[in-house]
């Protein structure tokens, strides 16, 4: 890049305005709206996955600053992905038919970037590389990822190395498994959530992972809502279940722990 290099040649938007190529003959009036929003929502998750693998570094290098610097921005882009589905909530049933036969196989479900996500976040599932058989590089990224401690695995390895007892079990077992809780970070939890004023840092360490968390069951709440609103409880394309799947969805938890401390706490 020369230093004469224009905003355009900065962002390469010939490049990034071409990619929007509608499929229908003539392009359906709503079939751009689907198009944009789904590519700007890929950048988000980029953009998302990039800062919680920073935080995550942070973490391992035991500087919370700089990773709840991270989240900040984090929750900031999980705004961003939420309000996206306001703006495809303006699609009705009727302009969504008028286009759907030509997305043909494809699916949400496919998204290799949102899987970084749910990996790095610790929903560590293998099956979901079978979607991606078809192109090696992409299932070489995503198990990579499968591979690596999620955010949480961090985050407990911070809590041993600050002199809470946790056993190796949980400290250094086999990554692609989802981590489903423990015992041991429970009781862990329930000091710091017990006295957080002596363990501040913590403390909001683990606030703002609910934070994340919550936030993230908006936008599939959302998700949910967008698809119930133009398809019903049809299938989605590419053979998906659709909203059966969505709301299975919403059942599924990161930081299974930091929910359980809140069983454990009196109030009163």
């Amino acid at each position: 890049m020369t230093r004469d290099a224009t905003y355009s040649d900065l962002l390469r938007l010939e490049t990034l305005l071409d990619l929007q190529r509608t499929l229908h003959d003539p392009p359906q009036r709503d079939e751009l709206l689907f198009i944009v929003i789904h590519q700007v929502s890929e950048l988000w998750l980029k953009l998302m996955y990039h800062e919680l693998a920073e935080a995550r570094r942070e973490i391992a290098a035991d500087t919370l600053p700089e990773a709840l610097k991270h989240f900040a921005r984090v929750k900031a882009i999980q705004e961003q992905l939420i309000a996206a589905w306001k703006v495809l909530n303006t699609m009705t049933p009727a302009d969504y038919l008028e286009f759907r036969h030509v997305l043909g196989t494809s699916s949400g479900f496919q998204s290799w970037g949102y899987r970084l996500v749910e990996y790095i976040l610790g929903n560590k599932d293998p099956s979901y590389l079978d979607v991606h058989r078809h192109d090696a590089a992409i299932v070489a990224r995503l198990q990579a990822a499968l591979g690596e401690p999620s955010l949480y695995d961090e985050v407990l390895r911070l809590l041993a190395r600050r002199g809470f007892d946790l056993p190796a079990a949980i400290l250094a077992r086999d990554w692609t498994r989802p981590f489903a809780g423990h015992e041991a970070a429970i009781r862990a939890w329930l000091v710091i959530y017990r006295a957080p004023r002596e363990h501040w840092d913590l403390y909001d360490l683990a606030e703002k992972l609910m934070d994340i968390e919550g936030l993230f069951q908006r936008w599939r709440f959302d998700h949910m809502s967008a698809v119930e609103r133009v398809i019903g409880h049809q299938p989605g394309t590419g053979g998906s279940a659709g909203v059966a799947f969505l709301k299975k969805a919403l059942d599924q938890r990161f930081f299974h722990d930091l929910h359980e401390v809140r069983n454990r706490l009196i109030y009163g």
